[in-house]
C-alpha cells in the first residue's frame, strides 16, 4: 500500500474521531499516534498531519463546497466516514496541487468501499465529480484540463 493511500486511512481515522469524541484536530491525531502500534514511516505521519490539520483549518470552506455541490444532502445527514473522506479530497483539490485530481478522486472513492458502505464510493465519486468540474484551477498546475 502506497505511503499517501496510508496517510489518507490514517486521517479519516483521526477526523472520525475529532467529528465523534468532539476533540481538537491536534488532540486527536496526538491521541491516535499514541495508540497505533506499527512502526510508521515519517512520510505517513507528515502527509496524515497536513491532511488532518489542512482540513481543520480550512474546514468552513471544505464544508461549504461539499454542501454546495451536494444536492439533496445537508452535511449534517451524511454519514460522518463520507463527510470526511469528502473532506480530505477537497482539501487536496484546494491544497495539493502535486496530487492529480482522478487520483484524489479515485483514493477517495477506495476509501468509500473500504470504510463506508457499498454505495459510498457513488456517493462519492458524484459528488467530487461535481467539484472537480467546478473548482477553479489554474491554467498552469496541468491538474485539470480545460
Amino acid at each position: 500500500m502506497g505511503s499517501r493511500r496510508r496517510a489518507r486511512e490514517f486521517a479519516l481515522q483521526v477526523l472520525y474521531a475529532v467529528d465523534v469524541g468532539d476533540r481538537a484536530s491536534q488532540e486527536a491525531l496526538d491521541l491516535f499516534w499514541s495508540g497505533v502500534e506499527e512502526d510508521v514511516p515519517p512520510d505517513v505521519r507528515e502527509f496524515t498531519g497536513a491532511l488532518v490539520g489542512g482540513v481543520a483549518e480550512d474546514r468552513r470552506r471544505i464544508d461549504g463546497i461539499i454542501e454546495q455541490f451536494s444536492v439533496n444532502w445537508r452535511l449534517t445527514r451524511m454519514p460522518l466516514v463520507d463527510r470526511n473522506i469528502l473532506r480530505i479530497a477537497v482539501f487536496e483539490f484546494l491544497h495539493c496541487r502535486d496530487i492529480p485530481v482522478m487520483a484524489t478522486i479515485n483514493e477517495a472513492i477506495e476509501l468509500g468501499k473500504r470504510f463506508s458502505t457499498k454505495e459510498s464510493g457513488s456517493f462519492i465519486n458524484g459528488i467530487l465529480d461535481k467539484i472537480s468540474r467546478n473548482i477553479e484551477f489554474t491554467k498552469l498546475d496541468g491538474r485539470r484540463s480545460t
